[in-house]
Formats: C-alpha cells, sequence, structure tokens
C-alpha cells in the first residue's frame, strides 16, 4: 500500500495549485450547475492521462514535443479568450444574487470549457505523463498502486472543491463578490497565458 499512498501525495501536491481548471470547477460549484459532470470530467480526464504515462505514454511525448507545444498555443489562445469573457462579465454583467437563480449554460458547453481547460492545458501533460510517469518507474510491479493513488487524489480533489464550495455561497449572495471572482478569474487566465507562451 505504501505505493498507493506515495501516489496519492504525489497526486494531491500537483493538483493543488491554483489553476484555470480549479478556478472553473470553483465557480460552478458556487453556481450549483453541472457540479457531478464537471467534477467526473476533470478527474476521470487525469485518470486516463496518469494512466498513458504509467503505461509509457510519456516517452512518446518526449519524442514528440510538439505535442506539448500545439497544446501550449491552442491553450493560450483559449485561456485569453476565457479570461476576456470573465473580465467582461466582471465590468459590465449584474448577475443575480442567489446561485439558484442563474440561468443555467447549455450542458454541450460546459463539457467543452471543461474538456478544454483540461486536454489545452500542455501542464497537464507535464504533470501528470511525464513526471506521474517517470516517478511511477521506481514502483516497478507496484507502479499500477501508485497510479491509482495519484488517481485517487484527483477524484477527492476535484469532487471536493467542487461541492465544499457551496460553503462560499454566503459570500456570493453579494453581487459584487461575483464580480470580484470573475475579475480573479479573468486576470489568472491572462497571466497562465502569458506564462505559456514566455
Amino acid at each position: 500500500m505504501s505505493a498507493y499512498f506515495y501516489g496519492l501525495g504525489v497526486g494531491f501536491s500537483l493538483i493543488l495549485a491554483i489553476g484555470a481548471q480549479n478556478a472553473f470547477v470553483l465557480k460552478q460549484g458556487l453556481k450549483q450547475q453541472y457540479v457531478m459532470i464537471v467534477c467526473a470530467i476533470c478527474a476521470l480526464s487525469d485518470s486516463i492521462l496518469i494512466y498513458l504515462g504509467v503505461v509509457g505514454f510519456s516517452k512518446i511525448i518526449q519524442q514528440y514535443p510538439i505535442i506539448v507545444e500545439l497544446a501550449k498555443y491552442l491553450g493560450a489562445g483559449f485561456l485569453f479568450f476565457y479570461g476576456l469573457k470573465s473580465l467582461y462579465s466582471a465590468f459590465y454583467h449584474q448577475d443575480v444574487l442567489e446561485p439558484s437563480q442563474i440561468e443555467p449554460e447549455n450542458l454541450y458547453k460546459i463539457i467543452g470549457l471543461c474538456l478544454a481547460f483540461t486536454w489545452l492545458n500542455p501542464h497537464v501533460y507535464l504533470d501528470t505523463v511525464i513526471l506521474i510517469g517517470s516517478i511511477s518507474a521506481q514502483f516497478n510491479a507496484d507502479s499500477i498502486k501508485f497510479a491509482l493513488g495519484a488517481m485517487s487524489a484527483s477524484w477527492i480533489f476535484f469532487f471536493s472543491l467542487g461541492y465544499a464550495a457551496r460553503l462560499l455561497l454566503p459570500v456570493f449572495r453579494k453581487a459584487i463578490a461575483w464580480k470580484i471572482l470573475d475579475f480573479i478569474i479573468g486576470m489568472m487566465m491572462w497571466g497562465i497565458a502569458i506564462s505559456l507562451l514566455i
């Protein structure tokens, strides 16, 4: 079981950093819209990437760095656009105070955004496929247990983030709180986009 818990620790250490994907999950949790679907997509995507890393896909990515390079530019463009949208909301939209009253967005749009935040993020390939894949090599026969630990960290984290967000709802009964959140998310998206390019 030590390989499992080591994987769990590595998984948490990599996923706890605030990023675009986490901010998106938090916002959906606050809106209380499609939380289970969003959390499941994020956790399942991580699990797929971790599995690919452990079974040796990291070697393919290292041989063909164009995969990460392509994700870098597509991801930066996507984050810039989404950041612009969040900043526009921060300055021009007046969201209603109760999240339950916010008009739900189209499910397919939310799924598309969730997949983009995950699969167009070059860091996800470096963290899950290359880094976790490389660390798993030292466990030899127990590498799958290590991978299961890292996968568990993703499932625990995303569902905790998505569903614990409702604890912050009293704060978000004020319209200004939504504006501040949108502004922070917008600036964060732009910051990540710039960091990807430089």
